[in-house]
């Protein structure tokens, strides 16, 4: 799975993360009704995801799901029984991603399909609370199928996730640097020359109380408050002044490739017979 990862993750992306056999996800929390309306049409035909963030209002853009009948719907940072239940009436699959074993629960309770689980290692906004490997086994055996978030950017990592008790894993940091993301060339060079990351709140404007996990820039060692957004190659913006979100599996990136080359590295074989 393709984790959302903010307006990187373009149309075209989810489209050949969907192609190349995994599961593509829009980020469509501040995404306009109407425009995200022409995103899901642009996708017709294919099996992919839109996330939305419960920590903001979303009902008017889950009508829009609901009304095109997208086949999978995440929803991240809150449980709602109810738009599981709406999300499910209009014949969607429902993704719902937790921190904690205890928030697992609660999302199978409220009728998710699917729990996404994500470790501390997780770039962009972290709801993770402690280390995924050690997050999975406490989450396994929920009657759902799981899907391990947090760090995973090379096959070694999505192996771990799949033998700690995973049945599949959700990679975002790895999408950044694929041909089809629109993100600033200056953030794609500090990706592959990165070797670690920070866990911080210096760039909570628009989203208070929420950490997040990027890479050292000028904002970060000035500890200056940013805002939080990352610079695109779209609307651009001074990569030292915004948010560099990566994930701890950044130090695996090194190339700049098509999507489908990096679903066909971290695609895992079935377990068992």
């Amino acid at each position: 799975m393709q984790a959302p990862i903010g307006p990187a993750a373009t149309v075209v992306l989810v489209a050949a993360v969907c192609d190349a056999g995994g599961l593509g996800s829009l980020a469509s929390s501040w995404t306009p009704p109407e425009t995200l309306r022409t995103q899901v049409r642009a996708l017709a035909g294919r099996r992919f995801c839109v996330n939305l963030v419960l920590a903001f209002p979303q009902e008017r853009r889950l009508d829009v799901l609901c009304e095109e009948r997208v086949p999978v719907i995440s929803l991240s940072w809150g449980i709602r029984p109810d738009l599981v239940a709406r999300a499910h009436d209009a014949g969607s699959q429902v993704f719902v991603q937790t921190g904690s074993p205890e928030g697992a629960r609660r999302a199978v309770d409220a009728g998710a399909d699917v729990v996404i689980v994500q470790g501390i290692e997780a770039g962009g906004h972290v709801e993770g609370e402690r280390p995924l490997l050690e997050l999975v086994p406490l989450v396994a055996g929920l009657g759902v199928p799981i899907v391990a978030a947090g760090g995973i950017a090379e096959p070694a990592a999505a192996k771990a996730a799949r033998e700690a008790g995973a049945d599949a894993v959700a990679a975002g940091t790895a999408f950044l640097v694929a041909e089809e993301a629109d993100r600033h060339p200056g953030y794609v060079e500090r990706l592959l020359a990165a070797e670690e990351t920070v866990l911080t709140d210096v760039f909570s404007i628009g989203w208070p109380n929420a950490k997040h996990r990027v890479l050292a820039n000028a904002a970060l060692a000035e500890g200056l408050p940013g805002p939080d957004a990352m610079p695109t190659g779209t609307r651009g913006g001074d990569a030292d002044r915004m948010a560099l979100y990566a994930g701890a599996g950044v130090r695996a990136l090194r190339r700049v490739e098509p999507a489908g080359a990096i679903v066909a590295r971290l695609r895992l074989e079935p377990c068992g017979p």
